[in-house]
């Protein structure tokens, strides 16, 4: 293809994805999906790089589904998109590393789920969101379905769904579904100074507490009480571990080296 659909950017311990189609609002292709979901793999086994922040080039994150070629597209198409979809947000939770998204403009639709997808969100002040698939008489894929009902509730979540109407940060931010709120002239700093605070965190830490969490929504208080255990166990033995309790002993900021 004459044009990447993303933009891979590593600074040090943080690698910043972009996705690149600012014609179409960042409108999902087939390309940008796989290229995300390739890339994400490729960083997940990358012990340099520490903390990932996806981002959208141009005026807004991401409207999601390509409305231009919706009414198209054959039932088998769909299908075949959607399982792409699917791989890359499981990719993505999957990753033991915390992504952050930074949303500037507009998320809709599928740009909004992918969002949720992220570890956390860091939000222009001014950004706007939308679960717009009812507008065309679509239900939510990319896991909005899975991720915001468990943020928000299914009540609100349903509300959000069937109305499709724009949604505020600040709304978002006070429902906890977004960490943080910046002036969009200060966006890409705060995120930058965010994300290089966690990739100088202990990596190894963060990457079970992601998992944990995440698993906590589908299992038992007894399972996840064993997994806290068994990891705990692997946790005692890590550079990192040893690191942080000489510094705490010896008054200083540890120096965490992701091991």
């Amino acid at each position: 293809m004459s044009e990447q659909h993303l933009l891979v950017d590593v600074k040090g311990p943080v690698m910043t994805l972009t996705l690149n189609r600012p014609d179409s609002l960042n409108a999902f292709s087939p390309d940008m999906i796989l290229s995300l979901t390739n890339t994400l793999r490729e960083a997940q086994t990358n012990d340099e790089v520490r903390a990932i922040v996806l981002a959208g080039a141009g005026r807004s994150f991401s409207a999601g589904g390509d409305v231009k070629t919706m009414g198209q597209a054959k039932p088998t198409d769909v299908y075949d998109h959607i399982g792409r979809l699917n791989e890359c947000i499981l990719t993505m939770k999957e990753t033991e590393k915390p992504i952050i998204a930074a949303v500037h403009g507009f998320a809709a639709g599928a740009g909004f789920n992918l969002a949720l997808a992220c570890d956390l969100i860091i939000a222009a002040e001014d950004s706007k969101f939308a679960l717009s698939f009812s507008q065309v008489g679509l239900i939510s894929d990319g896991g909005g379905s899975y991720f915001l009902p468990r943020l928000i509730g299914p009540h609100l979540a349903k509300q959000f769904f069937f109305s499709a109407e724009p949604i505020s940060a600040e709304r978002l931010y006070q429902l906890g579904v977004i960490n943080h709120l910046a002036p969009l002239e200060n966006l890409q700093e705060e995120v930058t100074k965010f994300a290089t605070k966690l990739a100088h965190g202990p990596s190894k830490a963060y990457g079970k507490i992601k998992k944990i969490v995440d698993h906590s929504f589908t299992a038992t208080l007894e399972e996840i009480l064993e997994q806290e255990r068994v990891t705990q166990t692997l946790m005692v033995q890590t550079e990192d571990h040893l690191e942080g309790v000489a510094a705490f002993k010896e008054k200083r900021r540890p120096v965490f080296k992701g091991k």
